[in-house]
């Protein structure tokens, strides 16, 4: 585990930078905001880390109280990592931090990865405010899912619904890429054709009244 280092400054800003301003830390918690994974899973989804590196922050992380590790039941039995409610409560600082980005993104660079959940947490800040309810996402690169409203657990997750979703999106990568830039609103997208809302119940209502 590393030294702790801070800033020394009785500044709450601080404070917080001294427990998150580490590089690939916040990053890190974007991934555990899908819920509980496994190393190797972490560091598959976030190409350009070391192992040593990851090993570390998450070190540094379960030290902070942002972070757990337990072993799961047999037929697992696999150590993953899942956020405290502490390092939950970082979801609206990622949010923020997405919004004040959106004018760098830019177009994809060539060395740039992706991968199809990084989606997710535009998605989220497009649809605060139409209520609560689970979000399957259909694109080129995959599927992914969103828990649209929720207070508590994961608020996305990798690959199809775990159950009947109470809508689902379907649109193009490039659109998707529009709403993560801020360059389309959601609604505008909806009302375009650009993203096919399906499902029956009033969350998927809302979303094509948007």
């Amino acid at each position: 585990m590393s030294p702790r280092r801070s800033y020394d400054q009785y500044c709450s800003a601080a404070r917080a930078l001294d427990a998150v301003g580490d590089r690939w830390t916040l990053l890190i918690v974007r991934e555990l905001l899908a819920g509980p994974r496994r190393y190797t899973d972490l560091h598959a989804d976030l190409p350009g880390v070391s192992t040593d590196v990851l090993a570390s922050r998450l070190k540094d992380m379960e030290r902070d109280a942002l972070t757990t590790r337990r072993r799961l039941p047999p037929p697992g039995a696999a150590y993953v990592y899942e956020l405290t409610p502490r390092g939950r409560a970082l979801l609206p600082v990622l949010q923020a931090l997405g919004a004040w980005g959106e004018a760098d993104l830019g177009e994809r660079r060539p060395t740039d990865a992706v991968r199809a959940h990084w989606f997710a947490l535009p998605l989220l800040r497009a649809l605060d405010g139409v209520g609560r309810g689970l979000v399957e996402v259909r694109l080129e690169e995959g599927r992914f899912h969103l828990h649209a409203g929720t207070e508590d657990g994961p608020v996305y997750g990798d690959g199809p619904a775990p159950g009947e979703p109470d809508a689902l999106l379907s649109l193009d990568t490039g659109t998707c890429t529009a709403i993560s830039r801020g360059e389309l609103a959601l609604p505008d997208a909806v009302r375009a054709g650009r993203v096919e809302v399906t499902g029956d119940g009033t969350f998927a209502k809302a979303l094509r009244e948007m």
